[in-house]
């Protein structure tokens, strides 16, 4: 659930209105393939609730699982290449899937949007990246006094933003879940 976080760290409340707005919510029961590897995607999704397995990822015998509060589909929609992973839900599952097309149209007409958008997926993925090295034995052979970031350990430029951001993601859960 941190992760969305770091995704809505930078987001107006404007912004994320948007998002809802133009999103549909989606909903997987298990086994449901919401990403197929090497087809192309015409949404970005941020998981609201529930499980998604992540599988076929080089060098990864067993799947990953994500969890409530992440977003899916943001390397297809910067780089327009099919995605490289199949992603499946591994638990009844609900995501709001924002349009792809209404997406780039968006950030392509207001620059503010854009600013706020792409810096959030920036500090999303910077973040994802380090988890990645983390688990991969990067940076080891460092000590804890060498200013080792702890997997779970917020960022000080996130701390000023995080609740403000907990205030949208409840916000959005509730708009979005109660049906």
């Amino acid at each position: 659930m941190r992760k969305i976080l770091y995704f809505l760290g930078t987001l107006t409340d404007s912004d994320l209105d948007w998002l809802i707005t133009q999103g549909v919510k989606t909903r997987l029961v298990p086994g449901s393939t919401l990403i197929q590897k090497g087809t192309d995607i015409d949404s970005l999704y941020i998981l609201l609730d529930g499980v998604l397995e992540v599988s076929g990822t080089p060098g990864n015998d067993r799947p990953i699982r994500l969890n409530s509060g992440e977003v899916v589909g943001e390397v297809s929609l910067l780089d327009s290449r099919p995605p490289t992973a199949t992603v499946t839900a591994a638990s009844n599952a609900v995501l709001l899937a924002v349009p792809r097309e209404a997406l780039l149209k968006k950030l392509s007409t207001d620059t503010g949007f854009a600013a706020r958008f792409y810096h959030s997926l920036a500090i999303f993925l910077a973040h994802r990246l380090r988890t990645t090295y983390q688990r991969l034995g990067y940076g080891k052979e460092q000590s804890i006094d060498e200013g080792v970031e702890y997997e779970d350990e917020l960022s000080p430029e996130l701390l000023d933003t995080v609740h403000m951001s907990r205030r949208r993601f409840d916000g959005a859960l509730k708009r979005l879940l109660s049906d």
